[in-house]
């Protein structure tokens, strides 16, 4: 099976047409799509848009400047209910973002964290993992994940060293690869994606952004996850249906509520 564990179906460069994204990645083989939110606005939808594979509920750190304490109010009323929802599978996405300059000052900064610890409560109190955004952060959201102990997940789009990979593995999360493993010149990421322990990795698009090298400028789409796998196998010497069973089971592990 092939999952793709980050796409946000609901992302206005979808036009609003994500059922129909969706059905052309179905098609292309893709067979579950892991839908996270971004803020409380599109809680509803990536609700809506959970029956093609499963979906998250949480507060990006790229939203978390407009945010306040009754977005953390409605997040934890939202789950409750969530919970009888089997489409239903984490907190996310959620985490720190530490390029883009506005958030990078010493509030935002500050705010960002309190939002993630916030999140990181609320994920270990329901026993549900996180699907995390750790651009440049990765140090920090260690740190925290330390003292706040959840019950796994995935470090999306991870870009970090071998002994930083090696850290959240031993916290119990996965490691999420893609298209930017399709580029030659990531050589940093494309050694990680071949000399992981194969049990670490999950496969994702983040569609429609991180396009692979084939589609340049995007928009990214789930149906481009069949071809990022292609790149993974090559790069790791192994076959499709090899790595279709592992991603599958390392994405039942982050993510045990899929098994429904």
């Amino acid at each position: 099976m092939w999952i793709d564990t980050h796409c946000h179906l609901d992302a206005p460069e979808f036009n609003g047409q994500g059922d129909d994204v969706a059905r052309q990645a179905l098609q292309a083989g893709v067979q579950r799509i892991i839908v996270p939110a971004v803020c409380r606005d599109n809680f509803a939808r990536v609700a809506e848009l959970g029956k093609w594979g499963g979906y998250a509920l949480g507060i990006h750190p790229l939203f978390v400047p407009l945010a306040d304490e009754s977005d953390l109010d409605c997040l934890r009323t939202t789950i409750e209910l969530a919970m009888a929802d089997p489409n239903f599978v984490a907190i996310g996405e959620i985490g720190l973002d530490f390029f883009v300059p506005e958030l990078c000052t010493a509030e935002m900064r500050d705010k960002q964290s309190y939002f993630f610890r916030a999140q990181l409560r609320i994920a270990r109190d329901a026993g549900l993992p996180v699907l995390m955004h750790v651009r440049r952060s990765v140090d920090h959201i260690l740190k925290h994940l330390r003292q706040i102990k959840v019950s796994g997940g995935i470090a999306h789009a991870f870009n970090g060293s071998e002994q930083q990979a090696a850290m959240l593995l031993n916290l119990g999360c996965k490691l999420g690869f893609g298209g930017a493993m399709t580029y030659t010149r990531a050589l940093q990421l494309r050694r990680l994606a071949a000399g992981l322990p194969l049990s670490a990795i999950v496969l994702e698009t983040d569609a429609p952004d991180i396009a692979p090298a084939w589609l340049e400028s995007g928009p990214n789409t789930p149906q481009q996850l069949l071809r990022i796998a292609q790149v993974c196998a090559d790069l790791r010497g192994i076959s499709m249906d090899e790595l279709a069973l592992a991603t599958t089971r390392n994405t039942y592990a982050a993510l045990p509520r899929l098994r429904h």
